[in-house]
């Protein structure tokens, strides 16, 4: 199985501009069947896909915008259905060779449901966020329990678990791939280069909505799959809410208690700095993301309360945008 009708890509993006451009430039030679989903951008987006001859989807903009959401729309515009679809971001570009090697995997493993590779920033020392994001993104090959939205999927497993759920605004790819592999899929990461990222974020503020909308995802998902994501809410439930509570107490009646709340985040800082040195990151470099990866158990906090304020009040899971 290695015809062009056997795999397609749809891409997904909202105002990406230039990283569009390069990301549809990426697949040609490499796949013949483009759908590029569009979530109401104002930038050329559309003309730049159509242009590139992507078949484009605009989305109803009556309808609150989801990743999710557009992945789906995207599958559903493919007509005849292919064996394998490959998904991407719109502010991603494919590495040479990589969609040979996914589909040479699915073929050769019929228990396989999800098939990922490795993805890297573009210009990870552009800031301190884009070099936490480019680390983020290292991860072990082998199977494992979940990946990132860019994936290539069995059409056939893609439609027995339903696709992406719409509802989810952040962590859906982790979301969808707890249910393949619920259903008996197994979800792997070949050591193979997947696509460049382009994260873009220059600011302290893209990356504080980054992380509220991270630990979004982490109550969201966690709701959904009690078993996911379960020490990741620990540590935000303790380093986030728990710690800072019994601070402000030690602060006003009990000194000893602020300082050893104070040694708590010490301690925790020193083993960050470590854990990413060991996974290979410079020790300037583990000192300064060491901060950051610290810090943002606090927006992650925020993103767990507007979660559940969100679904004790029956509103709609908008997305939290960043860039």
């Amino acid at each position: 199985m290695n015809s062009a009708s056997d795999i397609a890509v749809v891409l997904i993006g909202r105002n990406e501009g230039a990283r569009l451009v390069a990301g549809l430039a990426s697949l040609r030679g490499e796949i013949a069947r483009v759908v590029y989903v569009d979530s109401g951008s104002t930038d050329g987006s559309l003309r730049a896909a159509r242009d590139a001859g992507a078949q484009v989807v605009e989305l109803d903009l009556s309808v609150p915008f989801t990743a999710a959401r557009a992945r789906n729309a995207g599958f559903e515009a493919l007509d005849p259905k292919p064996a394998y679809v490959q998904f991407i971001d719109g502010d991603c570009m494919v590495e040479p060779g990589w969609i040979a090697a996914g589909v040479a995997a699915l073929n050769q493993h019929p228990d396989m449901g999800i098939v990922t590779g490795w993805r890297a920033e573009i210009y990870p020392d552009a800031s301190v966020y884009n070099g936490l994001t480019d680390f983020e993104w290292h991860r072990p090959a082998g199977d494992i329990e979940a990946c990132g939205g860019d994936m290539m999927v069995r059409s056939e497993v893609f439609m027995s678990t339903g696709g992406f759920n719409p509802r989810v605004i952040a962590a859906e790819d982790d979301e969808f791939c707890t249910r393949v592999r619920k259903a008996g899929w197994r979800v792997h990461r070949l050591p193979e280069k997947m696509t460049l990222h382009d994260a873009d974020m220059m600011h302290f503020g893209q990356w504080w909505q980054r992380a509220v909308r991270t630990g979004h995802g982490f109550a969201q998902v966690g709701d959904l799959h009690p078993e996911y994501f379960v020490r990741t809410r620990q540590r935000v439930w303790v380093y986030g809410a728990l710690l800072p509570v019994l601070a402000i107490i030690g602060a006003f009646f009990a000194p000893l208690l602020f300082l050893g709340v104070l040694g708590l985040y010490l301690v925790s800082y020193i083993r960050t700095v470590r854990g990413l040195q060991v996974s290979g990151l410079a020790r300037h470099k583990a000192l300064h993301q060491s901060v950051f990866l610290s810090l943002s158990k606090f927006p992650n906090f925020l993103g767990l309360l507007t979660y559940h304020w969100r679904k004790l009040r029956n509103s709609d899971m908008a997305i939290i945008e960043y860039k």
